[in-house]
């Protein structure tokens, strides 16, 4: 277990970025906080590190957003995110994570783009309804999360492009969101452990760390309570470009 006070001036705001995240202040946080970890140690070690206290903040998410989410838009996208999740462990020594990365990031810069240039362009002002619930669509993000979860921590961009359209109250898209990671971690518990991910070592770091997880999770879950749908889409959809960017910055290296 690392001792030097350097680790913990890196790792304690990595897991405070993701708290704030998990708490439903956007994906963009989480992929900042990895980072942060990563200096200190490998990325494959940080990944493993953070496992464990993702599924505690997943714990505590799901008790703040208990009644709260969309079952529906879960039913159609948790089939497929299994789905990429098993192929991800099937073939993550065959498909290059950064080349993932890099396809995940710039299909969602050009969703968001999409997004700002409608509302905020020189055609603003025109109302776009919500989409409705598509099964094949759902599937294939659904599918794309999965795999991009396991394989390269990049998750959150596909469910974003499929479920920020159905225009869901806050409250409710982050309870759908909690609980749609919340099941996709705790299943990657089982192919972290046959992977040799998750040895004592680690665990022991991880467990350090978990008393920031609370403190975090809860702040962030405050302020998206507290989010007027004005305030929260906009927000959410630069907090999904801001991670685009970083999924590419890292997919390509710099």
């Amino acid at each position: 277990m690392p001792q030097d006070l350097s680790f913990y001036y890196a790792a304690v705001p990595a897991v405070l970025l993701v708290g704030l995240a998990k708490g439903g202040m956007g994906d963009a946080l989480s992929l900042i906080g990895l980072p942060f970890l990563a200096l200190v140690v490998s990325p494959v070690e940080a990944a493993a590190i953070l496992l464990p206290i993702l599924v505690f903040m997943d714990m505590i998410s799901l008790v703040i957003w208990r009644k709260h989410g969309d079952w529906a838009t879960l039913k159609i996208m948790l089939p497929g995110a299994v789905f990429g999740i098993a192929l991800g462990w099937a073939t993550s020594a065959l498909v290059p994570g950064n080349m993932l990365r890099i396809v995940i990031g710039a299909v969602t810069i050009l969703f968001c783009l999409r997004y700002f240039w409608n509302n905020f362009g020189p055609g603003a002002g025109k109302v776009i309804p919500p989409r409705g619930q598509r099964p094949v669509a759902a599937s294939l993000w659904g599918t794309f999360s999965g795999y991009g979860s396991f394989v390269a921590h990049a998750g959150g961009a596909p469910f974003q492009i499929y479920a920020l359209p159905l225009k869901l109250q806050p409250r409710e898209y982050t309870g759908t969101s909690v609980r749609f990671f919340a099941i996709l971690n705790a299943i990657k518990l089982i192919p972290y452990f046959a992977l040799g991910q998750l040895d004592t070592q680690n665990l022991a770091t991880s467990a350090t760390l978990l008393p920031f997880a609370p403190l975090a999770t809860i702040a962030g879950a405050w302020c998206v309570r507290r989010m007027r749908p004005q305030i929260f889409y906009p927000f959410m959809y630069a907090m999904a470009l801001i991670a685009a960017f970083l999924i590419v910055r890292e997919g390509l290296g710099w």
